[in-house]
């Protein structure tokens, strides 16, 4: 299985692509974490809701864009459902079941386009609190490596 991390933006400091890539190497070839960048929309000075809007939908249609059509999606959304470790762990093993592909997507300053929202088959929160967008990739990352340990027997988790 190969999971995506569809993540509005680029440019990222250097310690989260050590982060994120030191997770991602310790996943097993047979579940394989890919980073996708995908260009934050154009906003302007001042980022007006509408101009911030329009950079949000454009954001969505490249990630739609990026999209397969037999893929299982999942928007990490702050009003989706907060999965503990253990939880995590589950979906990863449902998501095995599924023979698909799994994308999870993160949105941009301005969040997750509507339309790559409505997508989602799934809506997850990392959590209550408003994290930066880099953290994300890197907290995500751990996650799913952690989750696979449990689901391994791996003493990482413990």
């Amino acid at each position: 299985m190969k999971i995506r991390i569809l993540a509005a933006g680029g440019k990222m400091p250097g310690w989260v692509q050590e982060g994120y890539s030191e997770y991602a190497r310790r996943l097993p070839r047979e579940m394989t974490l890919e980073l996708v960048e995908i260009p934050l929309g154009q906003r302007g000075q001042k980022n007006s809701p509408a101009m911030a809007d329009k950079a949000r939908r454009k954001e969505g249609e490249a990630m739609l864009a990026a999209l397969g059509p037999r893929e299982h999606v999942v928007a990490l959304d702050v009003l989706g459902k907060p999965w503990s470790t253990e939880q995590l762990s589950r979906q990863l093993a449902d998501w095995q079941m599924l023979g698909e592909n799994v994308s999870l997507l993160i949105g941009g300053p301005d969040g997750l386009a509507d339309e790559a929202r409505a997508r989602a088959r799934q809506r997850w929160s990392l959590s209550p609190l408003t994290l930066p967008h880099p953290l994300v990739r890197v907290v995500l990352a751990e996650q799913l490596y952690r989750a696979w340990t449990l689901l391994t027997g791996h003493p990482y988790h413990k």
